[in-house]
């Protein structure tokens, strides 16, 4: 084994995004150790056909471009609701020739609105990439780690040239959602995961998740799909992540209206997550309809950037009669107001139908803000008996959790939060290297077994 390439490929070209899966690689990147038992490891990038190493992570720190990639990141999210707006009209057009009208306008405008800017702005970012990354010269023996989000990329026949060349290939995989729960999500993404994951079964020569319970997951997908003979050579495992928000800063301020919000006596459930479907936010909504009913003060603020498929959770949530009183939305909040909110909540409540982690709950928890989360197995493996669970099929159940804590100040879990321990990102980083270089050990160790008992 020669090194491990650790890839961040959709990191390194979008370093504004700061969802889950870009929280992960950013943080395990930016802590990855120089060398694991004498492996040396390398961030690196596929661009346009060839290997890059890392040399920062972030962009150049200059007013001009932090602009541009700031207002890059707008016009990228901009352009998604303006896609999902064609989307929701080309359905409840019924004439042929009505909606190949709309589709002409919606290309028209994209292109002119969307594409041709966001173009500019990536064909700027080139100049900056000697600064960047410098080109990488596979080996034999190298291990690249597909730590990124590659479900969307345009390096797969590089991969395969490398692998060709002697490159081995590991897969990180964050969650199975788009297969087993197709319903949250639109129907091309699911298409793409499902093409990607085909890819990798094919590619990839051992897996690492983020959770035992995706790892297990991961493992009865392949057998199902390659079959057990094939399955069982290939190695599977998982790390788990860490939980300091790296954005913080000391200086930065607080959004104005989140300190009003913590400014009053009254206990504070905070839900931290994407708004999508999966999430859950009706059941929230509706478990805390029914604690206000039975006369509780508390509040509900829900901290996430929007997503996709929440049109009506939207209109829900801007018409609700306590929007401002008891209810209160904040999406686009900094890595700074985030942790003001985490460390003056009283509770943090995560009511997903499924994760693949549940990144909030150890950045809640690792600050000594206990957690009310969905009484499913990921949970369970991250929160044990320091969280409390409640019945996705009763909302009643999380509305009897928020009054009973309420009235009484005893969090309702068998044990307290302050001793609940969790590791950071640099131990994350470690552990995912540490972990997959034991592996392909024991996996190198099998094969020259089984070359040696062939006559």
């Amino acid at each position: 084994m020669t090194r491990l390439l650790v890839e961040c490929t959709y990191v390194f070209q979008h370093p504004k995004v700061n969802s889950g899966i870009q929280r992960v690689v950013r943080n395990v990147i930016n802590q990855l150790p120089e060398r694991v038992d004498g492996v040396e490891c390398i961030p690196v990038v596929m661009l346009k056909g060839k290997l890059y190493r890392v040399l920062s992570l972030a962009p150049l720190d200059t007013p001009l471009f932090n602009g541009l990639m700031e207002f890059g990141g707008r016009l990228e999210r901009l352009a998604h609701r303006f896609w999902q707006l064609h989307q929701r009209l080309d359905k409840r057009c019924t004439s042929r020739w009505t909606r190949r009208a709309l589709y002409a306008a919606y290309r028209l405008t994209a292109l002119a609105g969307f594409s041709v800017p966001l173009r500019l702005i990536d064909r700027i970012n080139q100049y900056q990439l000697p600064n960047r990354c410098s080109p990488l010269q596979h080996q034999p023996g190298d291990q690249l780690v597909l730590l990124d989000s590659s479900w969307h990329a345009n390096f797969f026949p590089l991969a395969e040239h490398l692998k060709r060349e002697g490159v081995g290939i590991v897969s990180v995989i964050y969650d199975l959602i788009p297969l087993t729960h197709p319903q949250f999500y639109d129907t091309r993404l699911v298409q793409i995961f499902n093409e990607w994951f085909d890819w990798i079964t094919k590619t990839a020569d051992g897996y690492v998740a983020i959770s035992a319970t995706v790892r297990d997951q991961v493992r009865d997908e392949l057998h199902r799909r390659v079959g057990p003979a094939k399955a069982d050579t290939l190695w599977f495992d998982y790390f788990h992540l860490g939980s300091e928000l790296d954005l913080r800063e000391e200086t930065a301020a607080v959004e104005t209206r989140l300190t009003r919000l913590f400014d009053t006596p009254e206990p504070v459930f905070l839900m931290v997550s994407t708004i999508e479907p999966r999430k859950n936010h009706d059941y929230l909504l509706d478990a805390f309809e029914l604690a206000w009913a039975a006369g509780s003060n508390a509040r509900l603020c829900i901290a996430g950037r929007i997503g996709w498929k929440c049109d009506a959770l939207l209109a829900r949530v801007r018409n609700h009669p306590q929007l401002n009183k008891r209810l209160f939305m904040f999406n686009d909040l900094s890595d700074t107001s985030l942790e003001h909110a985490y460390s003056h909540a009283s509770a943090l409540v995560f009511p997903s139908y499924v994760e693949g982690f549940g990144l909030p709950l150890v950045e809640a928890m690792q600050r000594g803000l206990p957690a009310m989360g969905s009484d499913i197995p990921v949970f369970r493996e991250i929160g044990g008996e320091f969280m409390a669970y409640f019945d996705l099929a009763e909302p009643q159940s999380l509305a009897d959790l928020v009054t009973r804590f309420e009235s009484s100040g005893q969090f309702p879990a068998a044990r307290n939060v302050a001793d609940w321990r969790w590791l950071g990102w640099r131990e994350a980083s470690a552990q995912m290297a540490e972990r997959t270089l034991r592996n392909l050990l024991e996996a190198s160790v099998v094969q020259e077994r089984q070359h040696a008992n062939c006559p």
